[in-house]
């Protein structure tokens, strides 16, 4: 089919659905560093999470309403929530139960009844938050290590308002399963502001106050969410699905057959050689904690390696580019010659990483398009620096791992 004028193929010719002008918006976009907001964008600080202005953008240039986005490894979700508010049907997988959980709770659009019932319970969390009170009900969580760094005695106050908190939400009423999993995400997003990479913890009376500005805020996100999915309701009646399993084998993924090939693939792998932790939290002078899985009610006994495809200090990072061929195989299989797959990475070694990360895209039946506008500039690709990077790696200045780079590519 006839194409517009755009992104260019590595022999030259003109094949892709941008113009120049469109391409200078989304590398404006991409390189945006405003403070993350809107919709339910910010019930919880996710690693190496995407600028919803450029998520957004992408979506609006390489899809329509009605359209399917995928983006396999999820994480905090930012793909999915956008596709949804765009009236777009979004799927997304990720291998960690946490970013499934966020997700989820991200992707649930809540009833006017069930916002009310969170309002109700937010304005009665006061009382609940008690230092003379103890709690019960987590042992099986504080048996498996969860509890962690948690007793200590400038952390043990956090841990009991948390566990307080948490017990609180099985008394929302009307109780839905939706309004339990919000009030978790609220906890955890309070938990995160207060424990992790902390210098100094706050006092119970500020987690208390922080606490119900994080519900008022996140319920003002949900009610905007609300009104941007049901705007497509009559036309379009966008669906949703966020599932916890490995990119890996994707394509004999039942629950995804009731989806359209997607359109659009926008997703940021796990970054070869890069420092990332998506699985703890670092407190008490940068020791690891399990805390988040808690919140979540969700378990977890994996290593770093786990979720990053590989060890970060193998030799070549053999097993992680192994893994990411078996993943970009299986995403290339659930797509068609019309799908765009977008690409967000960074790189320890640019040097030599870059290279056989684009070798691993190719030996996975993709090709590589640029964006005519970056012409002649550097490489011909589009980077950015990563922005809303924690405390530990700003500590560290720029550095190759603060630099990603977007790659289009299309099915072979």
């Amino acid at each position: 089919m006839p194409m517009k004028k755009g992104i260019k193929n590595p022999q030259g010719g003109d094949r892709g659905v941008l113009c120049n002008r469109s391409a200078e918006k989304l590398v404006a976009a991409a390189r945006d560093k405003a403070s993350i907001k809107g919709l339910t964008h910010k019930f919880y600080r996710y690693p190496a999470r995407f600028s919803p202005e450029f998520v957004k953008s992408v979506i609006e240039l390489f899809t329509d309403p009605g359209d399917s986005v995928f983006d396999p490894f999820m994480g905090g979700g930012t793909t999915l929530v956008e596709a949804l508010a765009g009236g777009r049907h979004a799927m997304g997988t990720d291998i960690s139960e946490l970013a499934a959980f966020i997700t989820q709770v991200k992707t649930t659009v809540l009833s006017k009844k069930e916002i009310a019932s969170l309002e109700r319970w937010r304005d009665r969390l006061h009382e609940k938050i008690r230092m003379d009170e103890e709690v019960k009900g987590f042992e099986d969580y504080i048996e498996k290590g969860y509890y962690r760094h948690l007793n200590k005695p400038d952390t043990w106050r956090i841990r009991k308002a948390i566990e307080q908190t948490l017990r609180s939400a099985s008394y929302i009423r009307p109780y839905t399963k939706n309004c339990a999993a919000f009030a978790r995400c609220t906890v955890l997003r309070t938990a995160q502001w207060a424990l992790d990479g902390r210098r100094t913890l706050p006092g119970i009376a500020e987690f208390r106050t922080i606490l119900h500005a994080h519900i008022t805020e996140m319920l003002e996100g949900a009610r905007e969410f609300h009104k941007k999915v049901k705007a497509h309701k009559g036309n379009i009646c966008p669906k949703v699905i966020a599932l916890n399993r490995s990119a890996i084998g994707i394509e004999g993924e039942s629950m995804l057959k009731n989806f359209k090939t997607p359109k659009l693939v926008l997703t940021s792998p796990p970054y070869p050689g890069v420092h990332i932790l998506y699985h703890r939290w670092q407190i008490n002078g940068g020791k690891e904690t399990a805390t988040p899985f808690w919140i979540a009610d969700k378990f977890d006994g994996s290593g770093e390696a786990y979720y990053i495809l590989g060890r970060r200090g193998e030799k070549e990072l053999s097993t992680y580019f192994h893994n990411l061929m078996q993943s970009l195989s299986s995403i290339t299989s659930v797509c068609n010659e019309e799908t765009w797959i977008v690409q967000v990475v960074a790189f320890s070694r640019p040097d030599w990483q870059l290279e056989k990360y684009l070798a691993t895209c190719k030996n996975a039946g993709l090709i590589e398009y640029k964006l005519p506008t970056l012409a002649g500039k550097a490489d011909g690709r589009l980077w950015r620096s990563v922005p809303n990077r924690k405390w530990y790696a700003d500590q560290k200045g720029v550095t190759h791992g603060s630099q990603e780079v977007v790659l289009f590519h299309k099915k072979t």
